[in-house]
């Protein structure tokens, strides 16, 4: 029965150390100045280890995987500095290497005094509990403050050793907790169409279209066929259910600027978007990012580069590429974002001479060996366009582009340039100019090869509430 006693006053004196350095480590915090405002640190236990950095000003995050103990070690700004703000819209950048060694140093110390407070908060409880068990069948009450003592130490030697971030601080996880983030969704709000009329309008075009291509394989000996073309969606999610009973079971094309950045804020589009077509096939936009690119190969896309298709381990397939019996290439946008880069804008999208060359000399190798090709940007196709125009290809070849948010359609002997518009309206931030939605539907034949037969173009005015849809027949 001794045993027990002791062996529970010991444990009880264990447990209130835990619970006292626990209490301490959750509700601890400080502030810190840098020389661009100021910060709060502190610590959140019971979830998986990350360093948060948290601006509520902006109610918005980037959470770090960086920590091993179970807990989030947060950096909440509270101020900023006036005069370095005022000095940042003025253009001049402030001394980032600077500012991360204050930020270094400045967790650093509240990581020291947090040790203090947790070792002296367990402590402290310990103590007390040692004291309020001695006697009755409990150890001697130096034993009981050692235990206290050891248990203290080993606490703050573990908080030591898992709770400062480790490794390459990389790969935020963005988050959102409030309604400021999307100023595009008061926007949104002002828009005069829904998401629901938008679908209504598409699906009531989409009716006329079927009936259309199915007069048309009527008329129209072997197997008729289609897939849909897309472009610009500028994370307008308003138009991904329209989108979605557009496509049905047939392929999508998507021909770049599916986000407005490429950033990780934006990454959650990516498993929603490729599930809609049957496949889903994509090049890059000078408003996507490589790292949207690499999320989309992960989930399943058919992501298509000008050096072949973009495998799963960040590696290439071949260049041309099989998709419901059509041979299809894709170039990316030279002006694609970068993570390295902070996803910025890489400059005015104007392809020059030296890059429309280079699309050019791509291209010419693939004629006879491709029938579809997708680039998002027109202009860099411009020079290869007109020397098929000139001379043109043995074999039909169609040319897919974005990035006008005007829909268009050109044919010539063996060509056919496509372009659907913007399916996103021109995105959440563009709502105001009042660009109508829009969508292409490739009408084709594989009975004696690849033959391209007819184009429709959809718009819907959002809007105005109006639609229309347009069927240009190809060239024989």
């Amino acid at each position: 029965m001794r045993t027990v006693r002791s062996f529970a006053a010991v444990a009880l004196v264990v447990i209130a150390v835990l619970g006292g350095g626990l209490l301490a480590l959750a509700t601890y915090s400080a502030e810190r100045d840098l020389s661009v405002g100021r910060i709060e640190l502190s610590v959140q236990p019971f979830h998986p280890g990350a360093l948060d950095l948290y601006v509520p000003l902006v109610d918005w995050g980037a959470r770090f995987s960086a920590v091993r103990f179970p807990a989030r070690l947060s950096i909440d700004v509270r101020t900023v500095d006036r005069e370095a703000a005022q000095r940042v819209a003025e253009g001049q950048l402030p001394d980032v290497e600077a500012v991360r060694h204050e930020a270094r140093d400045a967790v650093a110390s509240y990581l020291r005094t947090l040790l203090l407070v947790v070792f002296a908060c367990g402590l402290l409880a310990g103590l007390v509990v040692a004291l309020a068990v001695r006697g009755r069948g409990a150890p001697r009450l130096r034993l009981l403050f050692a235990a206290a003592g050891g248990t203290a130490i080993a606490g703050c030697l573990a908080l030591a050793l898992l709770l400062p971030p480790r490794g390459v601080i990389a790969d935020p996880e963005y988050y959102a907790n409030g309604p400021d983030i999307p100023v595009a969704l008061r926007t949104i709000e002002q828009a005069q169409g829904s998401a629901r009329e938008i679908s209504e309008e598409l699906n009531e075009q989409l009716v006329g279209l079927a009936q259309l291509v199915s007069a048309s394989s009527r008329r129209t000996r072997g197997d008729v066929r289609g897939a849909v073309v897309a472009s610009d969606l500028h994370n307008n999610l308003l138009a991904l259910p329209a989108l979605d009973r557009a496509v049905g079971s047939r392929p999508l094309f998507f021909v770049g600027d599916l986000t407005s950045a490429g950033s990780p804020f934006e990454f959650s589009l990516v498993r929603r978007v490729v599930g809609l077509g049957h496949p889903f096939v994509f090049v890059s936009g000078n408003h996507d990012s490589d790292a949207l690119v690499r999320r989309m190969a992960l989930a399943g896309g058919i992501v298509l580069t000008e050096r072949g298709r973009l495998r799963n381990d960040g590696g290439y397939g071949p260049l041309v590429v099989r998709v419901r019996g059509l041979r299809v290439a894709g170039y990316s946008d030279p002006f694609e974002r970068r993570a390295s880069e902070h996803f910025r804008a890489r400059g005015e999208p104007r392809p020059d001479a030296e890059q429309r060359e280079e699309f050019r000399d791509w291209l010419r190798p693939l004629l006879g060996r491709v029938d579809v090709v997708m680039v998002h940007e027109p202009q860099l196709a411009e020079d290869a366009a007109e020397e098929l125009l000139r001379d043109p290809p043995a074999r039909p070849l169609v040319l897919l582009t974005g990035h006008t948010h005007v829909s268009s359609f050109r044919s010539s002997t063996n060509l056919v340039e496509l372009n659907g518009g913007t399916v996103g309206g021109g995105g959440t931030g563009n709502l105001e100019k009042s660009q109508p939605f829009g969508l292409a539907v490739l009408t084709y034949t594989r009975e004696d090869g690849f033959e391209p037969t007819a184009a429709d173009l959809v718009e819907i005015d959002a809007h105005a509430g109006s639609a229309r849809a347009e069927r240009h027949r190809v060239a024989p």
